[in-house]
């Protein structure tokens, strides 16, 4: 039997723990997360995107998370928590269910940017 896109995103809500952005603030400031925002080019010059968050659209994501890749980012680490936040939720929490899969062990879902704006969270422009 397929799966439908709500069962996927059910099954990597599972894995993928949610954070407020409240929460998801402070890790950044005391943690040493990195916050990712994983939206396309368009949603991100209409909006802006979280204050020092790396732009790196879904599907993107897994040549810039895997250290080999030569499109390879450093700020992606295994040993430093990574919370992703896309426009709703759900293209995070399948973003964050790929980097558990590629042996990221600290990969929170902050949910929508409307969150982040929300949660009182510093918004930049692209």
């Amino acid at each position: 039997m397929a799966i439908t896109y709500k069962d996927m995103v059910a099954a990597a809500n599972a894995v993928v723990p949610a954070i407020s952005a409240t929460d998801a603030a402070k890790l950044v400031d005391t943690g040493g997360a990195v916050l990712v925002d994983v939206r396309d080019g368009t949603e991100l010059q209409a909006s802006g995107k979280a204050k020092g968050a790396l732009a790196i659209p879904r599907g993107s994501l897994e040549s810039r998370a895997d250290p080999e890749s030569p499109n390879h980012n450093p700020a992606l680490r295994k040993d430093r928590p990574v919370i992703l936040y896309c426009a709703g939720g759900g293209r995070a929490a399948l973003a964050g269910k790929t980097l558990r899969e590629m042996g990221y062990s600290d990969v929170r879902n902050l949910g929508g940017f409307k969150d982040w704006v929300a949660g009182g969270g510093a918004v930049e422009k692209v």
